[in-house]
């Protein structure tokens, strides 16, 4: 939660992460398929000295990784800071992604990529269908003024500088 809260912060012009529960969407993700690595070839050999480009290169799925990076990532802050990252400082939590993005915290190979799939993650909760978990009221959408599942928008992507007249539709038919 503290991590996805200093990457989309609340103290913003829009909503932040809590106010549009990318928490609960991450959750819910890492409970599926998703987490679980479904649907994915996950047969090794796996090179974590391989470039991103050529995918996925840890044995362990992502709920996996989510499970075993957060302690690792809180050791690291606590040896560092003195404190968790919950507890740190906005300040201070900001420069532990920064390290943790950058690779200087010293994750073990099959969690480098932690950092990436928590920012992607974050930001699919953030801008996602409500019905998915995040997006909670569909605040980000309303935000950035995107329609969402609207069926007649198809004349409006020419309009240039011209403000859509009605809020987003979920998939569901909920409306903002």
């Amino acid at each position: 939660m503290a991590a996805t809260a200093r990457l989309i912060p609340s103290d913003g012009d829009g909503p932040g992460a809590i106010e549009t529960r990318v928490p609960v969407f991450i959750d819910l993700q890492l409970a599926g398929d998703y987490g679980a690595a479904g649907d994915w070839y996950m047969e090794g050999p796996h090179d974590p000295s391989a470039e991103p480009a050529r995918g996925w290169q840890s044995p362990l799925n992502p709920a996996e990784v989510y499970r075993q990076a957060i302690p690792a990532f809180d050791a690291w802050c606590e040896e560092t800071h003195g404190e968790i990252f919950a507890k740190l400082s906005p300040e201070q939590q900001d420069a532990s992604l920064t390290s943790l993005q950058k690779g200087d915290v010293g994750l073990p190979s099959e969690l480098r990529d932690f950092f990436t799939i928590l920012l992607a993650n974050t930001k699919e909760g953030y801008f996602a269908d409500p019905i998915y978990g995040g997006n909670h009221g569909m605040q980000s959408w309303v935000y950035i003024g995107f329609p969402g599942a609207r069926a007649a928008y198809r004349a409006w992507p020419e309009r240039h500088n011209v403000k859509y007249p009605l809020g987003p539709v979920s998939i569901s038919g909920e409306r903002a």
